[in-house]
């Protein structure tokens, strides 16, 4: 056709601008409780979509495109946003009233109707000569009847007038009328059959003629333009027409030459009827005036009109002369020809099948609230991924029990070892049987791996026993050295008594006894740690040294073990063959009919054993995919969808699990397979073991097995001990390291204490001896009855409570050439102490003939002040002794004397004791004091504080028992040393404790910075006064040598109880 028959399209809806930022942000802030701030980007991708589709839309495939996916992502947004209110202004498409309302479903149905009109103006605009535009043609005018569609199926009670029930249904009709005539010229163009082209040309004009009906209802009202009437009733005699054409071209074929004689004449009349209108139609057509249809819409139709009367009235004439000359039928009338039947109508694409074409999806694009996903959504993803859940825990429990079989049956079986056992003796490798190549466990190749790296520990546990027996040495020399100090002091006061006026060294060292002594013990609990290592050593020692020789060495050790013997050998052992051909029983080879099937045997387990092992891998690989294929699949989009259906889930549900089907199917054929398999190798294990020859070497293969595990568990054994051994010295060297820093800082102490008090010694000797050089010679000794007695009264007189001032006496005179000792100290009032014994021949306190045997004397006093006590006179060879200070009123008349200690601290009265002998051993079983001295009257109704504890400086050999006294008093003095000590051990001590020493009483401390003088002495001729008291120098305070992190609590300068020392290993 030169001409192409005009289509007509609808006319579109036009709209303004909306804001869908604020409602969005309002429902994301109200019901799902997000920051809307986190969906602003969102929210501007949607309102430029909406500008992108409606805006100025155009009738070509962009447009279009935009409006699909405007479309699809209102779709998606009514799933999460249902509720939300947004004015949407419309203008009517035939009325162009402007209707808003604030439902989204207005909205789309808007949108809708604009589709609907851009696909009916891309029909109209294509060639339809071209086969491709005829197509798209058709597709184009179904797909906008089915958009109409939907808005009917879908939208009730249109708020205008383009959206109305009748409106759309006319569209509808019109839409399927042009898709008929579409395919009408498509069969005219072919040249199909005729009686196909009349039933599809007669379908056309019924349609054509009921939209002209229902157009006719609308007259009046304004709604559709008047040139769509002339255009439908033109096409539909046109159609019509045809229809009866091609009808009689149909019967003149079939010989009803009569019949279609007649239809010719109806065809020329409905043509001319056509053609009249068409002439009409195109002298009062203005293309400007009805946009929707071409500009040529009257021309072409007038040509077609034309074209098709004068082919009409050709056929009807040539017909007519046919049959007058020719056929001479009988003409029937026109009512009682047959109707021609119609040819079904297509059906209008529908909504679903254009968004379910990849490409419109594609065009869409993912959903623009994809990260707001409502609640209901959450849940029912949640429903379906513990189902996809159940589906992989059952496939995963099924793959562990069969693995679990499948491992638990090679271990019953022995395979695939007891294939390598048959093999070699199929090869008559008896000996391999025999342990000669025993496997050992990872464990104890690890193990003999790590001892032989690390190497022996027996040079360590030798330097732990040197750096203890050291140490002890040590602390021994710098305990004589303190021994020899005091007995060269004790020395030196009974040949220069009383002009010797340096502090005895006792109360001064009391710190670095104790300090020795503690550590000693420490040592002692050291020891017993030691002990312990040593002990270990020697119960694992052969193992070990096994061990250390390496994985061969041990595999050595293995193979004799295997072969029968009691104990393995020691590493540096070698193998002797006489003892393995001593060990191994002599063991029959197989027959050659055992060999054949035991190779037979060999061959089927490892083709099976291969086999299992690919069924295990594919089985693996077949769970990984379902695990991957479970973890990827998401159907939140299918349940956004579906949000709307009731009831939809289960059956989703099943239809989504049916994706996994497959894979459970594979892996049930690999479990099915592996049970099959291992069922074969059990029944061929039996076979082989059934023979004689295998079932005794069998036997002793197990026998050799088990004694090599039992083997292996005693080498782990010795490996834990070992490990324990390599933590024990480590905390023991490194405690005997931490020591060895103790004992320097305290031998730098010492000796700086004893070269301080050898200088000081030295000095106060070197005054005596010139003062006794320049006052001539002293007078002799008096007896010792009358010196005490002058003692006596001398103190007596110093507890004078007048007021009157103290005056020294003049010194005595005295006979003889050397300088006299000191008369023996009246015995005092002392607590807990027995009465003394009868009166005994005094001893000389001064004896100093056994000092060299006396052991090291350890004092266990608390820290002394920082201030040396006053003097004291008497015997200094007692356990203890105590110090004398007048009463307060004498002390306040010798506030003018010379006093070189200063006074000690306060103390409470003591009650009354019983009178203790001062300054020699008592002879008393009870106590072990060998005799008697003189001792001091208690003074007269008198309490005396007692002074600080005094170290004890033996005339002979301690004592082994001492009596029990009670604890002696405490008070607050200030520590002169700077070491913490660590604590002593209440266990396992070395030494025993140093003797308590007794409480004794004296008077009340003088009032401060009050100096005391000693009345028994007088001052030598020369009026000298004896020198002021040597400052002690002060230690710095150094933190304690804390060993609790080797077993040891804190020292005892720390506040805290003594406790068992030695580090710990464990």
């Amino acid at each position: 056709m030169a001409f192409q028959s005009p289509l007509i399209a609808i006319p579109k809806k036009t709209t303004q601008d909306v804001d869908w930022t604020n409602p969005i942000r309002s429902v994301i802030a109200h019901s799902y409780g997000e920051d809307p701030n986190n969906y602003t980007e969102e929210c501007s991708v949607l309102q430029r979509c909406r500008q992108d589709a409606v805006r100025g839309a155009g009738s070509d495939q962009t447009a279009r495109d935009l409006l699909y996916k405007y479309f699809g992502q209102l779709e998606l947004l009514e799933l999460r946003f249902a509720e939300i209110k947004v004015a949407f202004p419309w203008n009517d498409a035939f009325t162009e009233k402007l209707t808003t309302q604030t439902s989204l479903a207005f909205e789309k149905a808007s949108i809708i109707h604009l589709i609907s009109s851009v696909l009916s103006s891309l029909a109209q605009s294509p060639s339809r000569s071209d086969p491709e535009g005829l197509k798209r043609a058709y597709s184009n005018t179904r797909s906008s009847a089915g958009m109409l569609t939907y808005i009917n199926e879908n939208f009730l009670h249109a708020p205008s007038t383009d959206l109305s029930r009748e409106v759309v249904h006319l569209l509808i009709g019109i839409m399927m009328a042009q898709a008929t005539e579409i395919f009408t010229e498509k069969l005219v163009e072919e040249k199909k059959a005729p009686g196909l082209v009349a039933r599809s040309a007669n379908s056309c004009a019924a349609t054509y003629n009921t939209v002209v009906d229902e157009m006719k209802d609308f007259q009046g009202k304004g709604v559709f333009d008047r040139n769509w009437l002339y255009i439908l009733q033109i096409k539909a005699k046109l159609f019509g027409s045809l229809a009866q054409y091609y009808r009689s071209v149909a019967d003149s074929a079939s010989g009803k030459h009569g019949a279609a004689l007649i239809r010719l004449k109806v065809a020329d009349t409905l043509i001319q009827e056509a053609q009249r209108q068409a002439n009409s139609f195109n002298y009062t057509f203005i293309p400007s005036s009805t946009p929707t249809l071409p500009h040529d819409a009257a021309t072409s139709l007038h040509e077609i009109t034309k074209a098709h009367a004068t082919l009409c009235a050709e056929a009807k004439d040539q017909a007519q002369k046919d049959n007058d000359l020719i056929y001479h039928e009988v003409l029937p009338s026109e009512a009682s020809l047959p109707p021609i039947d119609k040819l079904p109508a297509a059906a209008p694409i529908t909504i679903q099948e254009i968004y379910g074409n990849p490409g419109v999806t594609k065009l869409i694009g993912p959903d623009i609230f994809i990260r707001l996903v409502p609640l209901a959504v959450h849940e029912s993803a949640s429903v379906y991924s513990e189902e996809k859940a159940k589906v992989v825990r059952g496939e995963v429990e099924r793959v562990e029990i069969s693995e679990g079989e499948i491992r638990a049956g090679l271990e019953h079986l022995g395979l695939p070892g007891q294939v390598a056992n048959w093999r070699k003796l199929a090869e008559d490798d008896v000996e391999g049987g025999d342990g000669t190549d025993v496997d050992l466990s990872i464990s104890v190749k690890q193990l003999a791996e790590e001892i032989s790296r690390s190497g022996s520990i027996e040079r360590e546990l030798r330097e732990l026993e040197a750096e203890r027996g050291k140490c002890e040495r040590e602390f021994r020399e710098l305990s004589g050295m303190l021994d020899n100090e005091s007995r060269e002091c004790e020395r030196m006061r009974a040949k220069y008594t009383p002009q010797f006026t340096q502090s005895p060294s006792g109360p001064q060292t009391a710190n670095f006894r104790s300090n020795i002594t503690n550590n000693l013990s420490a040592l002692s609990s050291a020891a017993s740690s030691d002990s312990h290592l040593l002990s270990l050593w020697n119960s694992i020692q052969s193992e070990v040294n096994l061990l250390s020789s390496g994985v061969s060495g041990v595999e050595r050790a293995a193979a004799q073990v295997a072969a029968g013997k009691q104990n393995a050998p020691q590493a540096d052992q070698g193998i002797s063959l006489l003892d393995l051909q001593d060990d191994v029983a002599p063991k029959n080879g197989l027959d050659n009919k055992e060999k054949e099937e035991l190779k037979k045997a060999i061959t089927e387990a490892t083709e099976k054993l291969e086999r299992l092992g690919k069924i295990r891998r594919e089985r693996d690989d077949v769970l990984k995919d379902l695990k991957e294929k479970v973890q990827n699949d998401d159907v939140s989009s299918l349940l956004l969808l579906n949000r709307r259906s009731q009831n939809v889930e289960p059956q989703l549900f099943a239809s989504e699990l049916e994706k996994f089907r497959p894979y459970q199917g594979r892996l049930a054929a690999a479990v099915q397979a592996s049970q099959s398999i291992i069922q074969e190798l059990e029944m061929l294990v039996r076979q082989v073991e059934k023979g004689k020859g295998i079932r005794e070497l069998q036997r002793g293969n197990k026998d050799r097995a088990k004694r090599v595990r039992e083997w292996e568990r005693k080498l782990e054994q010795a490996g834990q001990g070992y490990n324990e051994i390599r933590a024990g010295l480590g905390k023991g060297l490194s405690y005997y390291e931490s020591l060895d820093r103790v004992i320097q800082d305290l031998r730098r102490e010492v000796k700086g204490f004893v070269s301080h008090r050898e200088s000081e010694r030295n000095r106060l000797v070197g005054e005596i001896e010139t003062r006794q050089r320049l006052g001539g010679s002293p007078a002799p000794p008096l007896p010792p009855s009358s010196t005490a007695s002058r003692g006596l009264e001398e103190r007596l007189a110093a507890l004078s409570v007048g007021n009157s001032p103290l005056v020294p006496q003049p010194p005595r005179s005295i006979s003889t050439s050397t300088p006299g000792f000191p008369p023996p100290p009246p015995q005092v009032s002392t607590p807990n102490y027995p009465p003394p014994p009868p009166q005994q021949k005094p001893s000389n306190p001064y004896d100093f003939s056994n000092l060299s045997s006396v052991p090291s004397a350890y004092s266990t006093s608390s820290p002394v002040s920082s201030q040396p006590p006053p003097q004291r006179q008497g015997s200094y060879g007692s356990p203890s002794y105590s110090s004398y200070a007048p009463p307060p009123q004498q002390q306040q008349q010798n506030q003018q004397a010379s006093n070189p200690y200063p006074p000690p601290p306060p103390a409470p009265a003591a009650r009354s004791q019983p009178p203790q002998t001062y300054g020699s051993y008592a002879p008393s079983t009870s106590n072990g004091y060998g005799s008697q001295s003189p001792s001091y009257p208690a003074p007269p109704s008198q309490g005396y504080a007692s002074p600080p504890p005094q170290p004890t400086y033996p005339s002979q050999p301690p004592p082994q028992n001492y009596p029990s006294q009670p604890p002696p008093q405490q008070y607050p003095q200030q520590p002169q040393q700077s070491y913490q000590p660590p604590p002593a051990q209440s266990q396992g001590s070395y030494y025993p404790a140093p003797p308590s020493r007794p409480n004794y009483t004296s008077p009340p401390p003088p009032p401060p910075q009050q100096q005391q003088q000693y009345p028994a002495y007088a001052p030598p001729p020369s009026g000298y006064q004896s020198p002021p008291p040597q400052q002690q120098p002060q230690q710095q305070q150094q933190p304690g040598y804390g060993y609790s992190g080797y077993g040891y609590p804190n020292a005892p300068g720390q506040g805290q109880s003594q406790g068992q020392g030695g580090y710990g290993y464990r």
